[in-house]
């Protein structure tokens, strides 16, 4: 296929407690977080992870549509296009990202997880108030990371298990052609507008072969 959704769940979960895998196992065990480091859920080290870096080659384009992370101990989750995050402060200095106060991963998760105070744990239900609009786009040939990100860390007595999510649309081949000129005409890039286009092209070429077959049928009257 040439346009597709994908979804990457990423906990830091591995066998042991400790580095990273491939493949999570239900014997796995949370992998401590450092403070203050963001950490690539793709490449990062810890939990699960894939082989090589997230990146686009010269006949891929992606959209970025959702994000989000565990809410409990102030979680954060940075979107980097090559060596440029996304998400800055006014000022334009630098910031973790979007909490998952705001965004968290899954929807409707307690505000504090059980194992931080489990004499005061409350499931209050957390809903999403962030929404990835407009949509981030990954170009060709970039390298794209989802960065987490918690002040204070998840080492002590009771290590955390945290989660991060991504979902995204890989457009390739032809469709990413056409996510391209999208983007030059200004039009937003998502499944409905490239079938529009498609469907445009074809009754562009349509006309133009009626067009082409009265001429010629004119000619030779």
């Amino acid at each position: 296929m040439s346009m597709r959704s994908q979804v990457y769940e990423w906990s830091n979960l591995a066998p042991g407690g400790a580095g990273a895998t491939l493949r999570r196992g239900i014997a796995d065990l949370a992998v401590p977080i450092p403070a203050n480091q963001a950490t690539d859920i793709f490449i990062g080290g810890i939990g699960n992870n894939i082989s090589t870096p997230a990146e686009t080659t010269a006949t891929q384009f992606i959209v970025i549509e959702d994000i989000a992370c565990s809410p409990w101990i102030s979680g954060a989750v940075q979107v980097r296009i090559n060596t440029t995050d996304y998400f800055q402060n006014p000022d334009v200095t630098q910031m973790p990202g979007v909490r998952g106060f705001a965004s968290p991963y899954p929807r409707g998760s307690p505000s504090v997880n059980n194992a931080d105070s489990p004499q005061t744990y409350s499931p209050d239900n957390l809903l999403k108030s962030f929404d990835l609009y407009p949509d981030v786009y990954v170009l060709p040939g970039q390298v794209f990371q989802i960065l987490y990100t918690t002040p204070t860390g998840t080492q002590g007595a009771a290590i955390l298990c945290i989660s991060a999510f991504v979902k995204y649309t890989l457009y390739d081949g032809p469709d990413a052609l056409i996510a391209n000129k999208l983007l030059e005409l200004g039009v937003t890039i998502n499944p409905n507008n490239v079938d529009w286009y498609k469907r445009s092209l074809i009754e562009q070429q349509t006309r133009s072969a009626v067009a082409a077959t009265a001429a010629a049928a004119g000619g030779q009257a």
